[in-house]
């Protein structure tokens, strides 16, 4: 099934005598609204907030939330939800980047893994299991403390303790795939292996990979603002969501909008992108068209 069909059938479904019937259910529109709202945030956060992000303010550090600072304000007397908009950019920005490693890391070592000759096969599952064995924020860690901080490392750690998740999902769906009748066909025909690999494998196996990397991009945005959190990630006063929360919970007691807002926005934000993953999931197992 294309994307075009995936996007129709999530705006109606089949109903009964096969007249097409809404499937926007109230648990769906929420978290489509959420995403649709931080594509825009991400994208032209000025349309959100005329507020300057980083515009001090001394005679209004720590005003609560009104009807002009809907977020209030912090330390400094800048706009925290101008702060938290302007950040979406930068949190998504790692989140989907740090995907994009992470698939294209585990594309390559799933199928190598299924394809190898068996010494090289033997060590890269040995190699896979010893990273699952691992949380990956550990393995986060270790890559931050490597190459430093900032958000293109941020996106890096985050994408490469990520690979070994994909990596296994793709070493078996290429090992279900390789033994499908067209992939038997092409051997007998005398195509090579990688041309084999590249044209019948792998398009195969995008299916579970596309929902695994919808969910991942969930996971890698929670990911990298627990490491701005712990002043492993961005660098402030950089608009980060982790970032936010790391200098708000210094005021928790005189200011607790400072952290609870942003860590309510990064809860709402992983779980919307979770919950539309688990609806791409639906669709894609059903396997039929609009």
């Amino acid at each position: 099934m294309s994307l075009p069909d995936i996007f129709i059938r999530t705006l109606r479904e089949r109903g009964d005598g096969g007249h097409a019937t809404p499937s926007l259910t109230p648990q769906l529109l929420g978290p489509l609204a959420v995403v649709v709202l931080l594509a825009i945030a991400a994208w032209k956060p000025q349309w959100i907030t005329a507020f300057d992000p980083e515009a001090v303010n001394p005679d209004i550090i720590f005003m609560p939330p009104d009807t002009i600072h809907w977020f209030g304000t912090d330390e400094l007397g800048r706009d925290l939800f101008s702060r938290v908009v302007y950040g979406t950019s930068t949190s998504l920005g790692i989140g989907i980047g740090a995907t994009v490693i992470a698939a294209a890391g585990g594309i390559l070592l799933g199928t190598l893994a299924a394809c190898a000759p068996n010494t090289i096969k033997l060590l890269l599952l040995r190699l896979i299991d010893i990273l699952l064995a691992f949380p990956e924020i550990l393995l986060a860690l270790l890559v931050i403390a490597v190459f430093g901080r900032g958000p293109s490392n941020t996106m890096l750690a985050v994408g490469l303790s990520g690979i070994a998740s994909y990596a296994r999902l793709v070493r078996s769906q290429v090992l279900q795939v390789r033994l499908s009748g067209y992939v038997e066909h092409a051997v007998t025909l005398g195509e090579p292996p990688w041309t084999i690999i590249v044209k019948h494998i792998l398009p195969n196996t995008c299916r579970p990979l596309l929902i695994l990397a919808t969910i991942g991009v969930g996971g890698s945005v929670l990911s990298a603002s627990a490491l701005s959190f712990l002043g492993l990630g961005v660098v402030p006063p950089a608009p980060e969501w982790g970032a936010l929360l790391a200098s708000g919970r210094n005021f928790l007691d005189v200011a607790p909008w400072t952290s609870i807002l942003p860590a309510t926005v990064v809860a709402i934000s992983v779980i919307s992108i979770i919950l539309l993953a688990r609806r791409l999931r639906h669709l894609l197992s059903s396997g039929e068209g609009p």
